[in-house]
């Protein structure tokens, strides 16, 4: 039916209705007048006139009554009312006389059929949406604001596959009433027993306000059944209406965690930041790509971006000038190897950084166990250049990225990161330069990252593999992971290691049952396989090593470790002589001296 189509079909209706409510309420009321007397006939023709005149104004002709909410009623309330007082002022002036009780009959007749017939309309087309239709029942948690919109959208939506069939909620008020039709069947503690007894295939988790530590007690509960588990978009999108039923998100690891993210003190990092030069190395990876854009929210002056691959530098420069282009921000890129000293040493005197981030690193721990050279050339030597060439044009503070496997390093990886730490350590002691490290736990969404692996297993239905059953890790966010970043070089006084509160640590093979429950399969179906530990890993990982440990927080959720036994003259003889050694005797070399089991020449102890 065309849109002409229907407003015709409409307005011969309401035509109709307005007609009968007038003659029939004539009845109703046992009036004196007769159906054919002028009375009759001058209010039926001003009824009928005055509601089509109304029905235009406030667009009633317009709207879709497959979608007629409470508006769209309030909507006819006024036309059918305004209609009642246009008649009531002819009847008074043609015929110095109102029927009261005839308008009053006549108002109400005229406000149930014409309601009545579009209430119909949008039940008609519920039962026809839903009819032979194979949708999946529905569990939405939370029934306020959002949870609300999301039935109604759901409702709506012909071609949504979800059928919201319960409401879950906290709120003792709710508990038992129905809203849009749906049961509010109690607390979130009823997740469970719900979903079995109404066969649910979704939950749909609606309350965007919540805290992490909120979300992961209701996300422990959602884990318990074999429903496949999504969550609402950001409230903003639920207020400007650009939510859709494709835009619920996947629950993700972060969610799990139960941490409230780390917050930053806004006027120290402005101090630091703001009309400063600032270089980051590894622009282009998940980490320094992401400190790019948390240090472009603080207007630097420029914003060097260094990096080894071209692709992954082109693609954070664009994304940034796409999204900071009215600022003043220069970006500019450097393409550049850290093995390279001289290009290091012509970067830095050509920008002079106020502050240099370096987050550029090999990190993929089997693949340098096998490559130990390569390790110690980028991990190690490049850190050395970049610091080097830091120092020398007077740079304020040098921030290192750097991780928890550098704690009695058991890989090479994790050697190269800890001899690293020293190196930069010992530099602060002799420059202006505030060189300070910065550990992580493992970076959710990382390139080196477990998780897109479990993903994809899950995806593929299984097996999910998992190194060992007792296998623990800290975990963190790439935004975490570069707030802290950020916020540490402004607390920097040099020399310092800062570590982020993380809370405890993830069984790894908990997490792969709760991602492979909360993607709708049951731990049997996909199943989760053993693998074995491998070359250089830990079953469980430390932030700080007995010596180093200062328990007083600098900053909310963060520490400082005390500095330990610097071993300068090991790690320079080290990197002189590594290309000439064996890779199990270079190996070898490298956790002796990152784990102080050398026989040292010139050990040097400094404190914090």
């Amino acid at each position: 039916m065309t849109f002409r189509q229907r407003v015709s079909f409409i307005i011969c209706l309401d035509s109709f209705i307005v007609l009968t409510s007038i003659y029939f309420s004539r009845f109703l009321v046992n009036a004196t007048i007769d159906i054919i007397t002028a009375p009759i006939v001058i209010s039926s023709i001003t009824l009928l006139l005055s509601h089509h005149l109304f029905s235009f104004l406030f667009k009633l002709y317009k709207k879709a009554w497959e979608y007629a909410s409470i508006g769209e009623l309030i909507i006819i309330l006024k036309s059918i009312t305004y209609s009642i007082v246009c008649t009531a002022i002819v009847q008074e002036i043609t015929i110095s006389d109102t029927y009261y009780r005839l308008l009053t009959v006549t108002w109400f007749l005229h406000i149930l059929l014409i309601g009545g017939a579009r209430l119909c309309w949008r039940i008609y087309r519920d039962a026809s949406h839903n009819k032979g239709l194979n949708k999946k029942p529905t569990l939405i948690i939370g029934a306020g604001a959002a949870g609300t919109m999301v039935v109604r959208q759901l409702l709506n939506n012909i071609d949504s596959e979800l059928l919201p069939v319960a409401f879950i909620d906290d709120n003792v008020k709710k508990q038992n009433l129905h809203i849009l039709g749906i049961p509010v069947v109690g607390g979130v503690e009823r997740v469970e027993s719900t979903v079995k007894k109404l066969n649910i295939e979704n939950i749909i988790i609606a309350i965007p306000s919540l805290r992490k530590k909120e979300l992961n007690m209701i996300l422990q509960e959602c884990t318990k059944t074999k429903a496949k588990t999504k969550i609402l978009p950001m409230l903003e999108d639920l207020v400007t209406g650009k939510v859709s039923v494709n835009q619920f998100r996947e629950v993700q690891v972060d969610d799990l965690l139960g941490r409230e993210a780390i917050e930053l003190d806004i006027e120290m990092i402005s101090d630091s930041i703001t009309n400063k030069v600032v270089l980051v190395t590894g622009a282009g990876g998940s980490i320094g790509s992401e400190i790019c854009r948390q240090v472009s929210k603080f207007n630097p002056k420029t914003l060097v971006l260094l990096g080894h691959g071209e692709n992954s530098i082109y693609t954070i420069e664009m994304d940034l000038k796409e999204q900071y282009g009215n600022s003043l921000i220069e970006f500019v890129t450097e393409i550049a190897d850290l093995q390279d000293e001289m290009k290091m040493r012509l970067v830095m005197e050509k920008y002079r950084p106020n502050v240099i981030y370096h987050t550029a690193a090999h990190k993929h721990v089997p693949l340098m166990e096998r490559n130990p050279e390569e390790a110690v050339k980028n991990n190690l030597i490049g850190t050395v250049n970049v610091a080097n060439a830091a120092k020398l044009s007077g740079v304020e503070t040098f921030v290192m990225i750097s991780t928890d496997k550098a704690v009695n390093p058991t890989s090479v990886m994790g050697a190269t990161k800890r001899l690293a730490e020293m190196m930069i350590q010992d530099m602060n002691k002799n420059s202006s330069t505030k060189f300070v490290a910065v550990r992580f736990g493992n970076v959710l969404g990382s390139r080196g990252s477990v998780i897109p692996l479990f993903k994809k297993q899950i995806e593929k239905g299984g097996p999910v593999t998992v190194t060992h059953p007792d296998m623990v890790r800290y975990f963190m966010t790439i935004p975490e992971a570069s707030r802290l970043v950020i916020q540490a070089g402004a607390l920097a006084r040099g020399g310092e290691i800062f570590i982020l509160d993380m809370g405890e640590p993830v069984k790894i093979v908990e997490l792969a049952k709760n991602l492979i429950k909360l993607s709708g399969n049951s731990v049997e179906e996909v199943g989760i396989e053993f693998t074995g530990i491998r070359p250089g890993e830990k079953l469980f990982e430390e932030l700080l090593n007995k010596d180093e440990v200062h328990e007083k927080q600098v900053y909310p959720k963060i520490y400082i470790g005390k500095t330990a036994n610097l071993l300068v003259e090991e790690i320079n003889e080290l990197i002189l002589t590594y290309a000439t050694e064996d890779k199990e005797v270079l190996k070898n070399r490298l956790l002796n001296i990152a784990n102080n089991r050398v026989e040292s020449r010139k050990l040097i102890s400094i404190s914090s």
